[in-house]
């Protein structure tokens, strides 16, 4: 069966912002009734997260409502790379040239020359905060934040949102969420352990 997760990520929050972000979207899903202020053990790999409180409904399509979220909410704030769970991430595409690098065979066996300069930035990015990959394509070397990944598996950033076992969100309320953090860029990593 699993554990099924969804994490709104802020793509533009920087490292000295994220903590006062986080209070203020926690806040404003308070005050909709999405997540309740206290905290309990209701979340995977962390101690607390905020349980569903009366109206997370508000959250999900309206043929999803009768599905109740059986965990909570985790915030995690700090350089993270936010990452699907399960599989393989499939594929990355250049944000300059958009060529497509696919990172598995059909048979998804990894292709450890694609990913090895990938795997390199991802652990440059997680201790450093920054790290480049140049494309395959054409060359260029880009910040591996703007690359995109099949799949949304990967996200880079220093502010997420993991909701554990809840109904798929609605494009609103995504967009309500990035209105409670300024209208900062979000993105949606979603997966399962």
């Amino acid at each position: 069966m699993g554990d099924y997760f969804q994490t709104i990520v802020d793509l533009d929050a920087g490292a000295d912002e994220a903590a006062r972000l986080a209070d203020r979207a926690v806040a404003w899903l308070v005050t909709e009734g999405i997540v309740l202020a206290e905290r309990t053990g209701c979340v995977l790999g962390v101690p607390l997260g905020h349980p569903p409180g009366p109206d997370w409904h508000r959250a999900v399509a309206d043929d999803d409502a009768e599905w109740k979220p059986t965990d909570g909410l985790a915030v995690v704030v700090g350089r993270t790379v936010f990452d699907g769970g399960q599989g393989e991430a499939e594929s990355v595409t250049c944000p300059r040239c958009a060529a497509t690098t696919p990172l598995v065979t059909d048979h998804w066996d990894t292709i450890d020359a694609a990913w090895e300069p990938f795997r390199d930035a991802i652990e440059t990015w997680q201790e450093t905060g920054q790290a480049e990959v140049a494309c395959p394509a054409c060359a260029e070397s880009v910040p591996l934040p703007e690359w995109s990944w099949a799949d949304d598996y990967f996200t880079f950033a220093h502010l997420g949102f993991t909701f554990w076992n809840w109904p798929e969100f609605t494009p609103e309320f995504q967009a309500r969420f990035s209105g409670a953090l300024g209208g900062h860029r979000t993105g949606l990593v979603w997966g399962k352990l």
